[in-house]
């Protein structure tokens, strides 16, 4: 016999709005409650690359008008990754599948645009979510079911809440207070460079051709990463960019200066004068971004935390197991959450099973290969800030030998 529970999710980010679909469409009553304005609060950020694990998630739980636009708001750049020096000698680069035809549209590798996913995400979903609701704590009844307090005075009640309210989880905070994330002692500064600059025609074809990491002889790098919404750049220029990354422990940095209180005129000029040594494509390509779109991150990471009880609250996403952005998977194993959350219920809900018994299995399964994920990640952050020349040597090797052998060059592609 079925079973009707109902769930409310706190945040509307690309997991939480994942799992909302995917419960809607197999009849689960679900609520999202978000603390942005609007629904266009977020239309703004770089690229989400989303590898064969977000993509199925993604088509497991959407309706197929919001996988079509999905696909319509993925990049139309080719999929892979390449490594590069400084100077833009080749190291390694990683071809995928070319981009698949309709009927393959969901065994391959896509860029999309932040903007353009969360709207995909969004839509199909305006009468179940409700902006403006910041969250503030949660209370238990003498029934077991959970009543969530936002900060505008309204309340929900559901018999399951999943906190997928980010990094900074509030759900989390009061659920798993003993749940910490950490500075790694990196930092981050991003920028972009609009299609439509003339300077981008100018940019070597590698750089325009995939996404790519620059390894630097020790101690920094450079993420890099085309976007393009359109077939040709001059069809899309007034959206598509060229996205730059540049990554380095504190000690790069100068001492005694917050880079938060830097304006984006400040880091350009601190990035330009670390890669003052670097291939001139590089170096133009960070003098001639607009500043407005420079800001610095700094890199946290979460620690991985001792198996809990199993309530019936759970957490999504960033929410348990936020990342380094380094191997740029944070968004797949969101959607991964979800879809094996949508999983677990729907199955619990159709075969008259216990909810608690369906959320221990989801929180098992994802506690191993977030964590997991998690570890890669802070891995791959202190591989590519080191400060140990022989280990960066011996990296930069391994992958010059990676490109000329073809299971090793399958290998790196697995993780990467």
């Amino acid at each position: 016999m079925a079973r009707i529970f109902e769930v409310a999710i706190i945040g509307g980010g690309v997991g939480g709005l994942c799992l909302a679909h995917g419960l809607r469409g197999c009849g689960i009553p679900v609520t999202v409650h978000e603390r942005d304005r609007t629904s266009t609060d977020q239309m703004q950020g770089y690229r989400v690359r989303i590898n064969r694990e977000g993509v199925h998630a993604l088509h497991a739980c959407l309706p197929s008008q919001g996988w079509q636009q999905f696909l319509d708001c993925s990049s139309a750049s080719r999929s892979g990754h390449g490594f590069l020096t400084e100077q833009l000698k080749r190291l390694l680069i990683i071809d995928y599948d070319e981009r698949p035809g309709p009927s393959e549209s969901a065994n391959g590798h896509y860029s999309a645009s932040r903007t353009g996913l969360r709207g995909s995400l969004l839509s199909g979903l305006e009468d179940i979510t409700y902006f403006r609701r910041t969250f503030n704590r949660y209370e238990r009844r003498p029934d077991g079911r959970i009543t969530c307090f936002f900060e505008d005075g309204s309340t929900t009640t559901a018999d399951l809440v999943v906190g997928a309210d980010g990094a900074n989880s509030r759900v989390r905070q009061q659920y798993l207070p003993h749940a910490k994330r950490v500075e790694t002692g990196m930092i981050s500064v991003a920028g972009r460079l609009p299609y439509s600059s003339a300077l981008t025609e100018s940019m070597p074809e590698p750089l325009l051709a995939r996404p790519n990491s620059v390894i630097a002889p020790r101690g920094c790098g450079m993420f890099l990463a085309p976007h393009d919404l359109g077939g040709s750049r001059q069809a899309s220029a007034t959206e598509s960019y060229l996205m730059w990354a540049y990554g380095a422990g504190r000690g790069r940095y100068p001492s005694g200066v917050d880079l938060a209180d830097l304006n984006g005129i400040e880091l350009r000029e601190l990035v330009t004068e670390n890669i003052q040594t670097w291939h001139p494509a590089l170096r133009a390509l960070v003098s001639g971004t607009d500043p407005a779109t420079i800001t610095s991150i700094p890199i946290r990471t979460a620690v991985p935390v001792s198996p809990w009880q199993t309530t019936n609250v759970t957490l999504l996403g960033d929410a348990i197991h936020s990342m380094t952005p380094l191997r740029g998977i944070g968004a797949n194993v969101a959607l991964r959450d979800a879809a094996l959350l949508t999983h677990h219920l729907t199955a619990a809900a159709r075969g008259g099973g216990d909810l608690l018994s369906a959320v221990r299995s989801y929180e098992s399964e994802m506690v191993g290969y977030g964590f997991c994920a998690v570890r890669d990640s802070w891995t791959a952050a202190r591989r590519f800030t080191s400060e140990n020349a022989i280990g960066r040597f011996a990296f930069k090797t391994a992958l010059r030998m990676a490109h000329a052998m073809p299971t090793l060059r399958h290998a790196f592609a697995k993780h990467t």
